[in-house]
Parts: structure tokens; C-alpha cells; sequence
């Protein structure tokens, strides 16, 4: 088969690199992912020979992944790392149906955090004269790119490139359409142009397949005020806001006095789900804002109330060691704490999502497991959310396969109190935990899933699949200050 998009087979299904949601600076990877990557396109090359097939053919396959998951486990062990791995049989690399056994399970896959920009909003014509933002994003060369304009790249990070990666490339079922911070003249996706991908989907006969957030900084004038118009227009299935973010640089806490207000506000409209970013801050000043201290304060004040803790309070290099209860670590660590100084046991009221976390410490096994076994047994089981701050990074797909196949060692189980991650456990973290906060019937999803345009699409797509296997984030620390400048100092 003739492909259009990488031709040769260069990029790998499975994406280890430097990329960052444009929230953190891009971690370098280290020398056992150079290993790993490079061991994954060596065999890449060997399998496809074997099994008769062109680079580009083998790689869209499960055997593709599978290869390409093998050669991280094999690198990871030359390495020492014993926290867990990718449970993948060896035959899976060369057998179809094997590797489609294992890589393509079928669970309902409930993605509570995604992105994508809109290429034509107001905050376009705010950029500075000659500045083109996001052309960073390899994506930016697609066809749609070629319309009239200097800003046509854009339409590469639009909503129907968003619908192809998200519900034609990748095994998402369902998602929540979240929101940057940004002033309210200013945001690269407003709550009307996300309505109108909405109805984009509604037209596929798939209204079930994606609901929204009402972004709301209660620190910024006319936030709250907004909140009736949200609820009440836009039917908005949460609140997402940014306690690291505010129009003068600094952020604040749930539990200050305008914290509360933005909840009891929450409260009394009937939306009563709190998506809070933490873990990731926006410059010094709001460093101790992104940290989760104030999580358990509130969800003991407010147990009527659902608070999902975005990034699960992870900070990229900290949160990858066993929790102790006189740590001064920041991060996921912060979170657990503050359940436990307010008795906010597991399976509470509180919710720890994935977005950007397990991207980040998918590539190494043993910070993985740290963070994984954490969450489960601090949080509960029952509590972890499927989140992948895509468009960020791409189609999720490779999120979802190496999540699929992911396993804490028995090692770190019996030493550390871990969970071992059963299909059960996978099953719940990829969509049934999410359906509590958001009170969603899976059976209702999945039968209007399994006969709308969207599953046709899906079914014709798989006949020419051409997965682009690419990212849209920062991968370097010139194009992440290049994206904070252009956004006056905080995050696209």
C-alpha cells in the first residue's frame, strides 16, 4: 500500500521524546530511551523484513507496537530498571493475532482531558505583527495548511484534525474538551468554537461522544459571573480552572476565600464537578498554587462535591519514589498528603487524572510504577481517571497501548504495597472510574457508540489507516519559551 504520510516508516508507534504539553520545559531523554528507541527501529526493520512487509506497513500494525514495546523492555532491563514493564509476549512482535489480542482489548476508554486549538478565534489577530504561533508543531504541514492565509497552518490543529486523531486514530470512546488559561479576550479556544466542534460530532450522530468544561478563574473579573451562562447555554459537564494561573501573575488556593466562592457557586448551579490543574506551576510566583495542599481541605468541606485533580499533582522529576509520611517531596506526594492530613481516605471524593503524567513517566518503568502505585493505593482504584492532554502529544493511541500493557513488578508490589494493575483495574482507570463524577450510564455510551458515523468511519478508516505518529508540543527549550513569551509569560 502506497502511503502518504511517512512513506519510509520513520517515526515509531509509540512515542518516546521530549515533548511537552507547553506547561513544563522539555526533560531531555535519557540514555536508555536513546537505547530504546534505537533498539525499536532496529528490530522494526528486521520484523518487517521477516514478515514480508514495507517499514511504513509493519509499524501501523499491532505487530508494529508490539515490536516497538518489546524494544523499550529490553533497553529498560539492560538498564536495571525493575519497577515494571510492558507485558507483552515475544511472539507478539511477528504474530497479528497475538499482538492483536494483547494491544487491542476494548475496553470503554473515557479521555478526560483533551485539547485542540482554534485556527480562526480572536486571539489570532492579538499576536504581535509577524508572529506565527505553534509552528513548532510538526503537524502544521498537513493538506489543510494549504488554504489561503499566512495563518492556515493552524487548520492542522483544528477540530476535524482533532477528530481523526482522537476518534479514528486512536480507541477513545469519549471525551471531555478542556480549556488553557488565558484572559477572556485572548483564548486560543473559546466555549462557542469548542460547542462548535460539539456539534461537528452531534452531525456524526455521536452527542454522546464528547462533553465540555467551563473554563473559570475565579481571580479574574466577570469568571464567576459567567458561571449561569455556562451552565445554563453551554451545558457544561464541569469546571476547569487553574489555581497556578491569574491575569497579575499570581495564582491562589481552593480554600481561600475566592476559592470557595467559585465552589459554592458550583454547588448551588448544579455542576458540581472541580477540575483543578495543579502540579505543573506557571513561574515562580505561582509555584505553591500549583501544589494540591488545599485538595483535601475542600473535599472535607464540600463531600456533595467531585474534585478532579488534573495532572494528578505530578511534577516532572519528583513524584517517582515511594510515598513517606515525612516527605517534603512536591507533586503526587502533596496530593496524598493532603488527603490524609484531612482524612480523605481512597475512593472518596477526590480524583487523580493521567493528562501529561503518564505521557511523561511512560518511559521510565520505574517511575511508572511509582506513580501509578501511588495513585491506586492513596487515591484508590477507584479514583484514577484516563486523562492524555492530547492534542499535546499527538494521537493518544501509543498512551493507550503502553497504559494497555503496562505492569508494576512483583518486586515493587510486595515492597512497596502496590497494586498489580488486573484488566479490572485497567478497565476503570480507562473510563468506568470517570463516569461516577460525570454521571454517565456506560452501556447507554457504548450502544449509541457502537452504530453511529463515527464507528463506521472508524471501521472504513482501518481499511488505509495513516497515523501520523507526530506531536504537536514543545520539544525543545527554545520552542517552550518561544510559546511562553508569545502568550505574555504563561501557558498556551
Amino acid at each position: 500500500m502506497k502511503h502518504d504520510i511517512d512513506p519510509d516508516g520513520a517515526r515509531l508507534p509509540i512515542k518516546l521524546d521530549t515533548t511537552s504539553n507547553g506547561e513544563f520545559v522539555p526533560v531531555p531523554l535519557a540514555r536508555a530511551n536513546l537505547h530504546a528507541n534505537h533498539l525499536a527501529h532496529q528490530l522494526a526493520t528486521q520484523n518487517a523484513k521477516r514478515r514480508s512487509l514495507s517499514r511504513r506497513d509493519f509499524l501501523i500494525s499491532s505487530c508494529g507496537a508490539a515490536t516497538t514495546l518489546l524494544a523499550f523492555n529490553q533497553a529498560n532491563a539492560a538498564a536495571g530498571k525493575i519497577g515494571g514493564w510492558f507485558d507483552l509476549e515475544a511472539d507478539a512482535a511477528l504474530d497479528p493475532q497475538l499482538a492483536a489480542t494483547q494491544l487491542d482489548k476494548g475496553e470503554f476508554i473515557f479521555d478526560v482531558q483533551g485539547h485542540f486549538v482554534d485556527p480562526t478565534g480572536a486571539w489570532v489577530k492579538k499576536l504581535p505583527p509577524g508572529v506565527k504561533r505553534f509552528t513548532f508543531a510538526p503537524k502544521g504541514n498537513c493538506d489543510l495548511a494549504n488554504a489561503p492565509g499566512e495563518m492556515s497552518y493552524l487548520n492542522c490543529l483544528g477540530g476535524d484534525e482533532f477528530i481523526k486523531d482522537v476518534f479514528l486514530d486512536s480507541d477513545t470512546d469519549m471525551m471531555v474538551l478542556s480549556f488553557v488559561p488565558s484572559e477572556s479576550d485572548a483564548e486560543p479556544l473559546t466555549i462557542e468554537s469548542a460547542d462548535a466542534v460539539r456539534r461537528i460530532i452531534d452531525r456524526m450522530e455521536g452527542s454522546h461522544r464528547l462533553l465540555l468544561h467551563g473554563r473559570v478563574n475565579p481571580n479574574q473579573a466577570g469568571d464567576v459571573d459567567r458561571m449561569d451562562e455556562l451552565a445554563q447555554r453551554w451545558n457544561v459537564s464541569a469546571w476547569k480552572t487553574y489555581t497556578q494561573w491569574g491575569p497579575d501573575g499570581k495564582g491562589y488556593f481552593l480554600s481561600d476565600d475566592i476559592g470557595l466562592r467559585f465552589i459554592e457557586k458550583a454547588q448551588a448551579l448544579g455542576v458540581k464537578v472541580i477540575c483543578v490543574h495543579k502540579g505543573f506551576p506557571f513561574g515562580r510566583r505561582s509555584y505553591k498554587h500549583s501544589q494540591c495542599s488545599d485538595i483535601g481541605k475542600v473535599a472535607k468541606m464540600f463531600p456533595d462535591m467531585s474534585f478532579i485533580v488534573y495532572h494528578s499533582g505530578f511534577v516532572a522529576g519528583n513524584s517517582e519514589q515511594a510515598y513517606v509520611e515525612e516527605s517534603t517531596r512536591d507533586g503526587v506526594d502533596t496530593l496524598i498528603r493532603s488527603l490524609r492530613d484531612n482524612g480523605i481516605g481512597s475512593n472518596s471524593n477526590v480524583y487523580a487524572e493521567l493528562g501529561s503524567t503518564w505521557r511523561f513517566v511512560m518511559r521510565d518503568p520505574d517511575s511508572a510504577a511509582h506513580v501509578m502505585g501511588k495513585l491506586l493505593k492513596y487515591v484508590g482504584e477507584n479514583n484514577v481517571l484516563w486523562g492524555t492532554d492530547s492534542i499535546w502529544y499527538g494521537s493518544p493511541q501509543d498512551q493507550i497501548q503502553a497504559f494497555r500493557t503496562f505492569q508494576i513488578s512483583s518486586e515493587y508490589r510486595e515492597r512497596f504495597g502496590y497494586l498489580e494493575i488486573t484488566p479490572e483495574i485497567r478497565a476503570k482507570v480507562f473510563g468506568l472510574n470517570a463516569t461516577r463524577p460525570y454521571r454517565i450510564s456506560v452501556a447507554e455510551v457504548t450502544r449509541h457508540a457502537r452504530r453511529d458515523r463515527i464507528a463506521d468511519e472508524r471501521v472504513a478508516y482501518q481499511e488505509r489507516r495513516e497515523p501520523h505518529f507526530r506531536t504537536y508540543g514543545p520539544t525543545t527549550r527554545r520552542e517552550f519559551f518561544n510559546l511562553l513569551k508569545w502568550n505574555g509569560g504563561s501557558r498556551a
